[in-house]
């Protein structure tokens, strides 16, 4: 079936007066080059007291529309389409629509050009900003779980003892190979490097001392507790991000149950328990790869190494290293299930807070290890 297109055209009568301006044929997309010559070359000679004829329009369409509007103008088209009789209803309609775009439109402004300067401060300011407000979150939520372990405190039957178990198995037991073996490795390569500085010395056999301090003090609760933040508090939050994004927090308050009690609390409890004894169990593995080393590279036998130890090393310096752990493993879980809590709904969301906790939990495990470090310093323990 083929469609007929009617010429289209536009032809100015100045002779007559007043003056009048004839649209005459189909104002379609099939005519548009045409026509867009034509309005180009009329356009400026008529006025506003030019009649405009449309007896003779055939058919109109958008690309039409948008040459009248060139042609005549917004305001006067408006007019046509409300007072025309020898329009259709669809033209009117569609003239009508056309004029009401136009005078909807308006040219967006063009924003000024901020200086790089500006620009650099601006974001410095809203990223100080932002961890302001995550740190009174952290804050705030800190205190709601102190204050839910100190009601349930004497609450016997409100313990959840098999999700806390089950969790000590996860961020415990599940992470004991992966903590050993890299403590054992990081002590060899203390060790190694103490054994090559101190021996231009003359001084080999202090690498003892040095892989002991290091490791009782720093490096054991240090490597331990950024490991749990990369591996255990991504895990709360997922976990629970998960839950947030299947709606299934909505569901435990809608059965009454605190989400806090039921899904934070165990976690923290496992996580207070299980990262005391990987510092431990690291402490361990890093003397004892710091004794391998000293045994192949600086021929110091064990007895020799466990002689120097105990003679050398006192047991503050443990309890230096061991009493840290608490502290790191509450604020790792605190900001992991924060996180998972604060995910909006989509997988998205879950894949930024799930990095947002390994970061900030990093951050502030190393912050605090650098804060008890002077400490101690300054105390002489």
């Amino acid at each position: 079936m083929t469609t007929t297109v009617t010429p289209a055209g536009a032809s100015l009568d100045a002779a007559s007066r007043p003056a009048r301006l004839r649209i005459a044929g189909d104002w379609t997309l099939a005519n548009y080059a045409v026509l867009k010559q034509r309005t180009t070359a009329l356009s400026g000679q008529y006025d506003g007291d030019t009649v405009v004829e449309l007896e003779q329009l055939g058919k109109l369409d958008t690309a039409g529309a948008a040459l009248l509007v060139e042609l005549l103008g917004a305001e006067r088209l408006g007019q046509l389409a409300q007072s025309s009789p020898s329009l259709s209803a669809a033209d009117r309609a569609l003239l009508q629509t056309v004029y009401c775009s136009l005078q909807d439109y308006c040219i967006p402004v063009r924003q000024a050009d901020v200086p790089v300067l500006m620009q650099l401060l601006s974001r410095i300011g809203r990223a100080v900003d932002k961890l302001w407000q995550d740190t009174l979150q952290v804050l705030g939520f800190i205190g709601l779980i102190i204050a839910t372990l100190l009601q349930r405190l004497f609450q016997p039957k409100r313990w959840r003892l098999t999700s806390v178990v089950a969790h000590i198995e996860q961020t415990g037991l599940d992470a004991a190979p992966i903590v050993a073996l890299l403590t054992f490795l990081v002590g060899a390569v203390v060790a190694f490097l103490g054994a090559t500085v101190l021996s231009s010395f003359g001084a080999s056999v202090f690498t003892v001392d040095l892989v002991a301090f290091s490791f009782l003090r720093e490096f054991g609760v240090l490597l331990t507790a950024i490991l749990m933040a990369g591996r255990t508090a991504s895990a709360f939050t997922a976990q629970i991000g998960s839950m947030k994004a299947n709606e299934e927090i909505d569901a435990i308050r809608t059965l009454g149950l605190s989400p806090l009690e039921l899904l934070v609390i165990p976690r923290v409890l496992a996580l207070l328990i299980a990262l005391p004894l990987l510092t431990f169990l690291a402490m361990i593995c890093g003397i004892v790869g710091g004794g391998v080393v000293c045994a192949l590279a600086l021929d110091i036998s064990p007895a020799m190494f466990l002689s120097l130890l105990d003679s050398d090393i006192g047991v503050q310096h443990f309890l230096v290293g061991m009493l840290k752990a608490p502290f790191f493993a509450f604020l790792i879980a605190a900001i992991g299930c924060l996180e998972g809590l604060k995910v909006s709904g989509s997988a998205e969301s879950v894949g930024a807070h799930t990095t947002s906790a390994v970061v900030q939990s990093i951050f502030v495990v190393i912050v605090l290890d650098a804060i008890a470090a002077l400490f101690f310093m300054e105390m002489g323990w």
